[in-house]
């Protein structure tokens, strides 16, 4: 078995001690023990702290994460959550790419005014309602 202290795995993930150290916290990783005053890792480490970076990649928060990779050795990652992310992934994807349309068009628009430009008052408006959705969202989403 394969030991790295918190720096080796610092210098690895990329990520600040302080982060490891609040992972930890958080329940994502474990320790193994010490070496003086520096936390040890067992290398397997460095695979949760890749499944971590996958999902912060992918939008799950580090709860969600937390929760998929549990205390346990074996991560248990919920097939359904992850189409469900997918999914939310997806309606993101369009309405950002609506928004990049919306403003690629208004760039190149004829109209002497954008105010005037009928594909800007569209985007217009679906500013307006990403704004007001995202005010009436449950506490925690937005």
């Amino acid at each position: 078995m394969k030991e790295m202290d918190i720096g080796q795995v610092a210098r690895w993930s990329g990520l600040p001690a302080s982060t490891l150290r609040y992972y930890e916290e958080k329940g994502l990783i474990r320790s193994i023990g010490r070496n003086g005053l520096k936390r040890v890792f067992n290398a397997s480490v460095v695979e949760r702290l890749s499944l971590i970076a996958l999902g912060r990649t992918a939008g799950f928060s580090l709860d969600a994460i937390a929760e998929m990779l549990n205390a346990g050795a074996e991560p248990s990652i919920d097939r359904d959550r992850l189409r469900d992310q997918a999914d939310q992934l997806d309606r993101t994807i369009r309405r950002l790419s609506a928004i990049r349309d919306g403003l690629r068009h208004a760039a190149e628009c004829g109209a002497p005014n954008h105010l005037q430009c009928p594909s800007f008052q569209r985007l217009m408006k679906i500013a307006a309602r990403s704004v007001a959705k995202a005010h009436q969202a449950p506490p925690g989403r937005s």
